[in-house]
């Protein structure tokens, strides 16, 4: 018998042994791990839960301060666009802004884009006094 032949046994041999104790292996594994059902699920869930309060609610919280601001623009009103464009609103008529940006020249603007009211600087003042 050579060398190759009785490494070839031997191989075959680990093979069929491995193959013979698969099955009880994994019953002693999934014995061990008490099923893994449920608890396989908890890291799932604490993620998501995570990612509910740190990222959906907050959004959610500020889209709805968004469109109760956009409900309640009226004609006078300071306001600042998306673009960055400070002016006061001459006009609010089906879903669309008539800004005043300097003297005699106004824009049309959808509402949506409005993302905030301008306030004076002493209001501004006395609001980061508060939150310090």
């Amino acid at each position: 018998m050579n060398t190759s032949t009785l490494q070839n046994i031997i191989s075959k041999a680990a093979m069929a042994l491995s193959i013979a104790l698969l099955p009880a292996n994994l019953a002693h594994a999934e014995a061990a791990s008490g099923g893994g059902g449920f608890a396989s699920l908890i890291p799932l869930i604490l993620i998501m839960v995570i990612f509910w309060v740190l990222l959906i609610r907050p959004q959610q919280k500020r889209m709805k301060e968004h469109a109760e601001l956009i409900k309640e623009l009226k004609k006078g009103d300071k306001v600042i666009t998306g673009g960055g464009i400070y002016g006061r609103i001459t006009n609010v008529k089906d879903g669309v802004a008539m800004v005043e940006i300097a003297d005699g020249v106004i824009i049309k603007t959808k509402q949506d884009t409005i993302v905030g009211l301008q306030e004076s600087p002493k209001k501004q003042e006395k609001k980061d006094k508060k939150e310090k």
